[in-house]
């Protein structure tokens, strides 16, 4: 059965685009920097949650922080090597202000074969990076949402 996650992607002209990305917390990515970044996103049930509201809770439950009310444009779906998919909605995050962030957090066995559990933030940062930074950052499978967005920027009018 194929796993599905859906995320928010904010961008912001300034006056080169930007997007929004998170580090991913706990100990396996606490000495990571490349390709340990990720696009606000989470597991769903595509029978029990549209990809949107389900991209807009796992903001909210990763971030601890509402998402903006704006305009969303699904950029695709985009598969990991796993078999994995991840729906991406893009919006217009110019007016967000990235701050007063409360991690969501997971538990899991550690220190290993401890026998003993964990709690660690689900993500332990949230830059905005410029595109080129986003693709070098981003794990390999969101990394065309990137390439999505700057088309569809593209293509925007007064582009």
């Amino acid at each position: 059965m194929v796993a599905w996650s859906a995320g928010l992607l904010l961008y912001r002209i300034t006056p080169a685009p930007q997007v929004l990305i998170a580090h991913m917390g706990g100990p396996f990515w606490a000495k990571k920097d490349a390709a340990a970044w990720s696009i606000p996103k989470g597991e769903f049930d595509p029978d029990t949650e549209s990809a949107l509201d389900a991209a807009h809770r796992e903001f909210r439950e990763e971030l601890g922080v509402e998402p903006p009310t704006v305009e969303w444009a699904e950029l695709g779906t985009f598969a990991y090597s796993s078999g994995k998919k991840v729906v991406v909605f893009a919006g217009d995050g110019a007016g967000f202000t990235a701050s007063a962030f409360t991690f969501g957090t997971f538990e899991m066995p550690w220190p290993p074969r401890s026998g003993k559990t964990a709690s660690f933030p689900e993500v332990d940062r949230v830059e905005w990076m410029n595109l080129d930074a986003a693709r070098e950052a981003l794990v390999k499978g969101q990394r065309p949402a990137i390439d999505a967005l700057e088309k569809a920027l593209r293509e925007l009018p007064g582009a």
